[in-house]
């Protein structure tokens, strides 16, 4: 018998015992993607939108208008530093760099640098709980941090059917899960904070094909909006997608493969037709 299956074939959420939920999306609204850059973390406030941009000597920080067509703030980062993550934290929003080992700690309200801290790990994405921070390094392991100071506190491996989970990326925090896109795909998963199984996968793959064909226009930028669902957007996108999750009836079925690495860098999955979803209509 699978690890994710019991004796009648339902799928379980790893050894958290929680029924595996897979979903697909549906696009609320389709909007401009300001700039369309080499988006590497997106937040959002339901009106405005802050977001990272990566690539050494043109990362960014900017800001605008959910539903504008050009930034209206855009502050350049060090050319040293490659832009990732950020998640904000009342006043203030933290941006994480990728190799470089530093975080940026940013004011809201004058998009002011106000301090640069160091960082243990590889920056990838990062969310905030309400009591904690969560960043990824790109590998199957979370690292939960003081919100204020972005200490390690202790790491959470992430499990997809009993096996690590690789290819953690950008975060983000809704409904009690963190969700996390897996790099180089179409794909989200949700992960139950306090075991670290997943709980959900999304496949997104229809907002992809309508995005130019490019090796580097993966998805990557996923933010929950306050009135419901989240905003998807990739790199050099030309939209954000207001979307929210339904049940996927064409589902992803673990037991076709092993080794979830394949899920990473575009390795095509394969499916199996289930009636068993469950549609979350408040994230």
């Amino acid at each position: 018998m699978h690890p994710s299956q019991d004796n009648t074939g339902t799928e379980r959420a790893a050894t958290s015992g929680e029924p595996m939920k897979h979903h697909q999306v549906a696009v609320i609204r389709r909007l401009p993607h300001p700039g369309r850059g080499f988006t590497q973390g997106l937040s959002t406030d339901g009106t405005n939108v802050w977001e990272s941009t990566g690539l050494y000597g043109h990362s960014t920080l900017r800001r605008y208008r959910l539903g504008a067509t050009e930034p209206d703030w855009i502050g350049p980062l060090d050319p040293t530093y490659f832009g990732e993550g950020i998640c904000r934290i009342g006043t203030h929003l933290w941006q994480l760099t990728w190799r470089e080992h530093r975080a940026l700690r940013w004011s809201v309200s004058n998009h002011t640098l106000v301090d640069t801290v160091p960082l243990d790990r590889d920056g990838w994405g990062i969310c905030h709980t309400g009591t904690h921070v969560i960043t990824s390094d790109g590998t199957s392991e979370l690292i939960l941090r003081d919100p204020h100071t972005l200490r390690p506190l202790r790491t959470l491996p992430v499990t997809y059917a009993g096996d690590p989970l690789p290819c953690l990326n950008d975060l983000e925090w809704a409904g009690g899960r963190i969700w996390a896109n897996l790099y180089g795909t179409a794909y989200l998963v949700g992960i139950n904070p306090h075991d670290g199984t997943t709980t959900d996968l999304v496949d997104a793959r229809t907002l992809h094909t309508h995005e130019p064909a490019n090796p580097e226009t993966w998805m990557n930028g996923i933010a929950a909006h306050p009135t419901g669902g989240f905003l998807l957007t990739g790199k050099h996108w030309t939209r954000i997608y207001h979307i929210r999750l339904t049940p996927d009836h064409n589902r992803i079925h673990p037991r076709h493969y092993t080794d979830m690495s394949t899920l990473c860098l575009g390795s095509q999955l394969e499916t199996h037709a289930s009636t068993t979803s469950t549609e979350i209509g408040t994230l």
